[in-house]
């Protein structure tokens, strides 16, 4: 490793490694074109690691270990090697630590929680704020739990043990589990509390430690060469540090290792001799406690490829602590250009999420991990869900959300309880797109960098941001009063999009459509399923849906469906679903009959759609995506989905009259197929329904604001399509210079039909309320 450039601290260096472009060009093709900033959640494997494995695999026969055959004893010297090299790579000597095999951390964490469980009298459990889920999972076994939300918080109860200061509850065992680095943010936590835990323990109450070294070890070394000082019980996730195989460890201190010997459960493979006839007995196995846990046959190919990863992983980076200096640098860049950015009206672009006492220049207080989210020149929160859209398009890849990181999310976002409740009561849910609730984010974004980043990944995520979220000419952030030229707007087009996340159908000129409560008729009325899960899929996490292009024939009272992608000779490359609610009216009824699907699940909301039972339709949808799917209809009706709350604030307005489309006399549906309106639910609630759109029935963007836009980005066409619009908007010429924007502080439509011209939109300003009018 050379040093390209490097900050000091102490006797650690920040180094940054100058063959990482070599590494990456050679040994990692999928990363090719692509900036990956997820390496907390997986890091990528190299190409050798799997050829090497590879040769491994078709040069030896590996049977099973329970087993005496040439074969099974193979596996069995070779499980043992990885054992003992696995503990030596974190310099635990097998003299005073022992290895379980697990799938991964949480696996680890579940297997200690189930034997503190069978603990006589139970045991009491404590954790750290910043624990992941999967620690925080463990309480439910504990007789009494409590969650530290500080770290002198932590420094005083341990200090109380010593001095017999601090009350415990009955349970004659504890368990103190904490993170060694946050998953959230990346700061580090003191790994001298196990030590400092154990000497200040009671005969009388003993309370064993538990480390969650999982994102530590990703990118830094963990020394348990001291079994004084050392955890109890350390969890961690091998593919985190060499993305192949799917693996974890559970490393015990040997003298710790009593509560474990308690479990009543046994599998195959851990006992000596079983009695089931007449009388229940067995002999457990003795020689090693990794016998004793490990249950049923091991992942035999798995921990052999562990030995194939070491190799690999020493020959490219040299050691983890290399590794570290490398990615240190990189974070501490990272953090200081994300500081930098500001809009035009000096406001940060960035909220930038750190502990007090963890800094980027101190490796051993903060690892490579930088939580964030973004805000507009005017203050208000962006939503991670675009962000993450856009980054997207520019095949960049991080996580956001909650990070499975409760306590860490609350604290950072100043979320109370009461505040989490009520966001799930609005519909968020992990992995959702309700990310803004109450003028607060719901989570954040993760950027976390590993040994296969490079600074061209860090100056690509900055500019990234500078070109989407920095403000370089901040609009006024209030209501801007221009003089009405009505009519100064006209529909330009109207689009309808009739499966969601799939492709949109621009409606004809002069063709008559109707407008319920919720939406354009037909709009977002249909989606797919995962066959499986039932749930509903998005062109989020499949990209293809963007090439399902659905087209309303009105003559023939059909829904086409095409697929512009290639698909196996036996599908055909259009298919036809009737618009009406009974297929049963139409030819072949059999083949397009509906079932009523008990719950699926849109955007976090519960919904009960018709799901086609046709094995025509799922096999066209299941050849496009290459997944199980099929396609299922959430008719209008009384429903549990509203337009989200955000975006109704304005409406909440008591001075603005209003008038709801239900309202209005109606002769009936003009559309074939179409569902009558939707009564209104409660008079006077201004949420509208919804059926499968995100979070409004009607979108509705400007020509002004896309030509302003692609002025900023001359080089990236900027098509209406790509912000799935319902109405565009244009304005009428010589009624005064165009202001892009200018939609952001309008409050509804108002639409008439002007002989023989197109339909002209009235905008609603906040200083214009005295007229009724749409709302959408």
């Amino acid at each position: 490793m050379t040093n390209q450039s490097s900050i000091l601290e102490g006797t650690i260096k920040l180094a940054y490694n100058e063959d990482v472009d070599r590494i990456r060009l050679e040994e990692y093709p999928t990363l090719k074109d692509t900036i990956y900033l997820d390496h907390a959640g997986t890091t990528p494997y190299p190409k050798s690691l799997i050829e090497q494995f590879s040769q491994v695999l078709t040069q030896s026969l590996f049977g099973n270990p329970h087993s005496n055959s040439a074969s099974s004893q193979l596996s069995t010297r070779r499980i043992e090697d990885v054992r003992l090299r696995t503990l030596r790579f974190f310099n635990a000597s097998p003299d005073h630590f022992d290895l379980v095999f697990v799938a991964n951390a949480t696996a680890g964490i579940k297997l200690i929680a189930e034997c503190f469980r069978e603990q006589p009298g139970g045991f009491w459990f404590g954790y750290h704020r910043d624990a992941h889920t999967s620690l925080v999972g463990a309480r439910e076994h504990a007789v009494e739990h409590r969650c530290f939300g500080q770290d002198a918080e932590v420094e005083g109860w341990m200090q109380g043990l010593k001095t017999a200061q601090t009350s415990l509850s009955e349970a004659p065992l504890g368990l103190y589990a904490y993170p060694a680095q946050s998953n959230l943010n990346g700061r580090r936590l003191p790994l001298s509390w196990p030590g400092l835990l154990r000497y200040s323990c009671s005969s009388r109450h003993r309370i064993y430690s538990l480390l969650d070294a999982a994102a530590l070890v990703s990118t830094s070394a963990l020394d348990l060469s001291d079994p004084l000082h050392a955890p109890d019980f350390t969890v961690l996730s091998l593919y985190k540090i060499f993305g192949f195989p799917d693996l974890g460890a559970l490393i015990i201190r040997k003298d710790s290792s009593t509560p474990l010997r308690c479990r009543r459960y046994f599998g195959g493979g851990t006992v000596e001799m079983v009695t089931c006839m007449d009388e229940s007995w067995h002999v457990k196995k003795q020689n090693s406690l990794h016998e004793q846990l490990e249950d049923g046959t091991l992942p035999i190919h798995s921990i052999i490829a562990l030995d194939s990863a070491f190799d690999v992983h020493a020959k490219l980076f040299g050691s983890l602590n290399q590794i570290s200096a490398h990615t240190s640098f990189l974070a501490s860049r990272l953090y200081r250009d994300l500081s930098c950015l500001h809009h035009a009206n000096s406001t940060s672009v960035c909220a930038l999420y750190t502990d007090p006492q963890s800094s980027y220049d101190r490796p051993r207080t903060q690892g490579p991990i930088v939580a964030l989210n973004l805000r507009s020149s005017n203050g208000e929160w962006i939503s991670n869900a675009e962000v993450e859209k856009l980054a997207a398009i520019r095949n960049i890849q991080f996580r956001t959300g909650g990070l499975c990181n409760p306590g860490g999310v609350a604290a950072a976002l100043d979320l109370a309880p009461w505040e989490m409740k009520r966001n799930f009561s609005a519909g968020q849910r992990c992995g959702n797109e309700n990310d803004i609730l109450g003028r607060k984010p719901t989570g954040v974004i993760r950027l976390s960098l590993g040994a296969t980043n490079n600074i061209e990944d860090i100056t690509a995520f900055v500019q990234f941001v500078e070109e989407f979220f920095v403000d370089h000419h901040c609009l006024p952030n209030h209501p801007v009063s221009v003089p009405a030229l009505a009519p100064s707007f006209y529909v330009d087009t109207l689009t309808i999009y009739p499966i969601k996340s799939c492709g949109g159908w621009q409606l004809p000129p002069h063709l008559a459509w109707d407008i319920n409560q919720e939406g354009l008729a037909l709009d977002r009325e249909w989606c797919l399923i995962h066959q499986g899960t039932q749930a509903a899929l998005s062109q989020k996490r499949m990209p293809r849906m963007a090439l399902i292009r659905p087209s309303v024939d009105v003559a023939a009272a059909v829904l086409r469906v095409r697929y512009d992608g290639p698909l196996p000779p036996s599908v055909p490359t259009e298919i036809t679903v009737p618009l009406s609610a009974n297929p049963l009216g139409f030819k072949n009824p059999s083949d397009q009959c509906i079932e009523a699907c008990s719950s699926s699940n849109v955007c976090g909301d519960a919904i009960a759609p018709h799901i086609y039972s046709s094995p025509h339709i799922a096999a066209f949808f299941t050849a496009a995506l290459s997944t199980p799917c099929t396609l299922a209809r959430f008719p209008p009706g009384p429903s549990n989905r509203h337009s989200k709350l955000q975006l109704q604030l304005q409406l909440q307005r008591p001075d603005l009259k209003t008038r709801s489309s239900a309202s209005t006399p109606s002769t009936g549906p003009s559309i074939p197929g179409a569902f009558p309106p939707t009564p209104p639910s409660s008079p006077g609630k201004h949420a509208h329904p919804l059926l499968l759109s995100n979070e409004s029935p009607i979108l509705a963007i400007s020509r002004s604001s896309l030509d302003h836009l692609q002025s900023l980005i001359p080089d990236e066409p900027v098509p209406a399509s790509v912000f799935r619009a319902n109405i565009v908007l244009a304005q009428e010429a010589g009624t005064g210079p165009e202001v892009p924007y200018d939609e952001d502080h309008w409050i509804g439509l108002s639409l008439q039909q002007k002989k023989n011209q197109n339909h002209h939109a009235r905008r609603t300003d906040d200083d214009d309320n005295d007229n009724d009018h749409d709302h959408n």
